[in-house]
């Protein structure tokens, strides 16, 4: 079987939730299938890791900036052109983006339908193009996977496809991400806050992840705990609103945040590992890989109790409402003040994130491929 996998999310040293979800579970499936034939479709420059299996060819197509009016000359003309040159059998697509002309069976990764639902929260360009074209790649589509039973449901609802032809593969988490000791914990606070216990907040910096409501809670912490613990917030400013911009100008405590930008996942697990607690209070995911790396590294994770964060997080975390600031607040002071809840979070998450791998994620992706094959 030859098989053509959308892989544009895969990008050299830039990688969000998607790219990861794309690499991780796409590595396996073809180390772990070396009958058949893969032919892997980059964007911004082929990832030369894929290259040493013999079973792989990649090619770029299309032009490299991510636009609207590029992805539709890209999928609705180049791919059908490729597809039918190279003879594919399959096409899989993992961050949910296909063409209305192709031919070829079709396995879809719709991670979620935020632009549906939330529209105020992306460019809205792209959210135009996302709502017309979604629902037409969603029905065309042989077989859809997801990455949690909320999108599950939320696809059925909103485009009408069957609960029979969604199948949910979770996310995992990298074997990077483990606890530390507690001196190179130290090492870390030294270079990041002069030694101070910090909260973490990882993820792309856009209107989604509740800055707002974040900045607005650590304000409220500080005024209640007159505690010097500091806000470390990581991640790339993809959509640095005007009203996030206002919200930390306003801050009282603003001096005592901390942006680190976007980091290697080694990184990372150092700074998650050496904080206090994770503080991930978004108002909409998919999934939120970030709580899992926090549990495995043996961080407290406070989480929203919307969307798919109450099904990832489980019994492990402190569920709170991330419309209500105070109460974000609350739960700040609690697991700073509080050791022996903290402890019971760390041991709660260490079972969960058992629960989640890349492995298995790649299982349940090759399902979903024999399950459009037959």
């Amino acid at each position: 079987m030859k098989i053509a996998i959308n892989v544009q999310t895969i990008l050299n040293n830039k990688m969000e939730g998607l790219g990861w979800f794309s690499y991780e579970s796409v590595k396996r499936i073809v180390q772990q299938h070396p009958e058949h034939q893969f032919l892997l479709i980059f964007s911004k420059g082929i990832v030369s890791e894929f290259l040493s299996f013999n079973n792989v060819k990649a090619i770029n197509i299309g032009p490299p900036f991510y636009r609207p009016l590029a992805l539709y000359l890209k999928f609705e003309y180049l791919l059908p052109y490729y597809l039918k040159k190279h003879k594919v059998d399959l096409f899989i697509s993992t961050d949910g983006i296909s063409s209305t002309k192709i031919k070829t069976k079709q396995l879809l990764v719709i991670h979620d339908l935020n632009f549906e639902e939330n529209p105020q929260w992306i460019n809205k360009s792209f959210g135009n193009y996302y709502r017309k074209y979604f629902p037409k790649w969603a029905k065309k589509a042989n077989r859809i996977a997801t990455v949690s039973e909320y999108s599950k449901t939320d696809i059925n609802k909103l485009y009408g496809i069957d609960n029979s032809k969604i199948d949910v593969a979770y996310n995992g988490v990298k074997d990077v991400y483990k606890p530390i000791s507690s001196s190179e914990q130290e090492t870390v606070r030294r270079e990041i806050t002069s030694q101070k216990p910090y909260f973490v907040f990882v993820g792309a910096l856009n209107p989604r992840k509740n800055l707002v409501g974040l900045f607005s809670a650590f304000d409220i912490y500080k005024d209640d705990s007159k505690s010097d613990s500091k806000l470390v917030i990581v991640g790339n400013k993809m959509r640095w609103t005007k009203s996030i911009q206002h919200t930390y100008e306003q801050m009282k405590y603003k001096n005592d945040i901390v942006f680190l930008g976007h980091l290697s996942p080694k990184r990372l697990n150092q700074i998650v590992a050496s904080s206090i607690a994770m503080v991930y209070v978004s108002y909409f995911e998919g999934f939120g890989i970030p709580i899992i790396e926090a549990f495995k590294a043996e961080t407290a994770v406070i989480t929203s109790n919307v969307t798919s964060m109450p099904e990832v997080a489980g019994d492990a975390a402190i569920i709170i409402d991330p419309f209500n600031y105070p109460e974000i607040a609350s739960a700040m002071l609690q697991v700073e003040k509080d050791e022996d809840l903290r402890n019971s979070l760390i041991e709660k998450g260490k079972i969960r994130a058992q629960e989640f791998s890349w492995d298995n994620t790649a299982k349940v992706i090759w399902e979903s491929i024999i399950k459009v094959k037959k």
